[in-house]
């Protein structure tokens, strides 16, 4: 039999829990968006993309930062046994989503006209940011509540949670999409403006978002309620003599979450750079009709497929987190080198094979999603399929860098990538015919360059070279040989089947090639599968098909 995995390995199982969701709720995400843009049309998609990208600035501000932070700082008491510190940081976490998310939804709410027409200049995308402004507050204190939780080692609040929210989003979007769409055409009819009708059927997708966010609020705090008397036996064993006063806490938070929201910030400020320079070049260009639709496919189609295998890497950042701030709060550097190990391998095995089968699928996965602009999105994923390795890794890298207390490292690598991919991204758009392809390679540039200047990091702060076999060499190996099979499984399906039946078979297809390639070339052992959610039924099933 093989090695039970041990307790410290938990953060994987954990992290694998996280991940699931967070798969299943982009997969939710991913299915809810194509009737929506089917309703709003990618001219919607464009006007819903500006305001969305606003309000992720000002989510990133007030409360994005909060669910890492509060469990790194939860998790880290924890382990020594400070409950009653960790409980105050749950509190002041608290005070301090609803004065931020207070501020931002106000905020929000009397300038969105200047954040639409002056910033993103999309001035109809205001009626959906203005829309968004509640959603703010609501998910501050959500994240506080989710961070709690992670820093108590589970992550199965937060992952039932975002599920309940991703389904609530879907159906309250559709619904509202459509009746706000409808409602927009009579706006339209009397102003004269078509346009009117995509800026309403967007700010209906918006409702959705805000819905979503309290039934998922409302699930935290039930379970938060169950658990109450839990957490007070827990804090009658706190025999710690230090206590920290909810100052103190104030400044611990705000120096923790201050370098998160500026790394994190950096990515979210790449985006609105890149809208804001292909709207006003593409403009300049005589293209300033046909560009708020090309960017609805960029993010409504291409980025929303796109960031369905990244879930992974965010959920094993979230778990990383605070068990590497428990090892380094004890000093224990060893066991940090293993689970970074562990996270990097798991996460790459993921992203190899869904960067290939979406790069060699994308136009049939597209034409069988999406009704408009789906040859322009294959043709985005074609090149920009290799994003997913890039941004997975420097994704989970920030979160190695966060978890051993090396804040600012983070951010100045992001600030750097950001100059490189900025000066990219113009010299493309203004000296090549590129057009929106010139936005995934200077995407490519920056995950490139920050994954590059984390590990980098990583190595002078901890001694640690990654491991390349089994991390990288045997994953895209075995992703490439399932890329030619399905390729050609495609092919010759398509001579008489469907395009979404010939889709089907082959991604099917693929998965088990994968499966059967990764074990065989022992790029996963029995030990590892252990670790994973469902590994052992995975060992048992790999076992009878003599894999193992």
């Amino acid at each position: 039999m093989g090695r039970r995995p041990k307790k410290g390995s938990n953060f994987i199982v954990q992290g694998g829990i996280l991940a699931v969701a967070g798969i299943i709720t982009r997969l939710i995400g991913m299915f809810y968006r194509i009737p929506v843009t089917n309703i709003i049309g990618p001219e919607g998609n464009g006007y819903y993309a500006a305001a969305y990208q606003v309000y992720n600035i000002m989510l990133l501000i007030s409360s994005y930062s909060l669910p890492l932070a509060v469990s790194k700082l939860v998790s880290a008491r924890i382990s020594n046994g400070q409950y009653r510190n960790a409980n105050r940081v749950f509190k002041g976490a608290l005070i301090f989503a609803f004065l931020t998310g207070g501020a931002v939804c106000f905020f929000i709410l009397i300038g969105a006209e200047f954040f639409a027409g002056t910033l993103m200049s999309e001035p109809m995308s205001a009626i959906a940011l203005r829309v968004f402004a509640p959603t703010l507050l609501i998910v501050a204190v959500m994240g506080v509540v989710r961070g709690y939780f992670q820093g108590m080692g589970t992550m199965i609040p937060t992952a039932v949670s975002q599920v309940l929210e991703q389904i609530a989003n879907a159906v309250v979007s559709i619904v509202a999409a459509n009746y706000l769409f409808s409602y927009g055409k009579k706006v339209a009819a009397i102003l004269r403006n078509q346009s009117y009708a995509p800026a309403f059927g967007a700010a209906g997708s918006t409702i959705g978002t805000s819905s979503g966010a309290f039934i998922g609020l409302v699930f935290l705090l039930i379970v938060l309620i169950m658990f109450s008397s839990t957490l007070r036996r827990q804090n009658r064993r706190d025999t710690s003599k230090v206590k920290e006063g909810y100052g103190e806490v104030f400044h611990i938070i705000i120096m923790t979450i201050v370098p998160v929201i500026l790394s994190t910030a950096i990515y979210n400020v790449c985006d609105i750079i890149d809208n804001g320079m292909f709207n006003r070049i593409m403009t300049m260009n005589g293209k300033g009709v046909e560009k708020t639709s090309v960017w609805g496919v960029f993010t409504g189609e291409y980025k929303l497929l796109l960031n369905v295998p990244i879930a992974l890497s965010n959920a094993m950042s979230a778990s990383t987190v605070p068990t590497l701030a428990s090892c380094i709060s004890s000093g224990d550097k060893k066991s940090a080198r293993k689970k970074i190990s562990a996270a990097m391998r798991f996460t790459m095995v993921i992203a190899f094979p869904c960067a290939v089968g979406l790069g060699v699928l994308a136009l049939p996965i597209m034409s069988m999603l999406f009704r408009d602009g789906y040859e322009l999105a294959a043709g985005l994923m074609h090149i920009g399929c290799i994003n997913i390795l890039f941004f997975s890794m420097s994704t989970l890298t920030n979160g190695i860098l966060q978890g051993i207390n090396r804040m600012k490292i983070p951010v100045r690598n992001a600030l750097i990538s950001l100059v490189v991919h900025v000066a990219v991204l113009y010299v493309l758009l203004t000296k090549t015919d590129l057009e929106i392809y010139a936005v995934v390679i200077a995407n490519f540039v920056f995950a490139l360059l920050m994954s590059i200047l984390n590990q980098m990091a990583i190595h002078k702060y901890l001694r640690y070279r990654q491991e390349i076999a089994r991390t990288f060499i045997v994953p895209a190996l075995s992703s490439g040989i399932m890329g030619l099979f399905i390729f050609g499984i495609y092919k010759l399906c398509a001579l008489g089947l469907p395009n979404i039946v010939s889709t089907l078979i082959s991604i099917i297809c693929g998965m088990m090639i994968y499966f059967v390639l990764i074990i065989r070339l022992r790029g996963v052992r029995k030990e590892e599968l252990y670790t994973m959610p469902m590994g052992r039924t995975i060992a048992r099933v790999a076992e009878k098909l003599s894999l193992l």
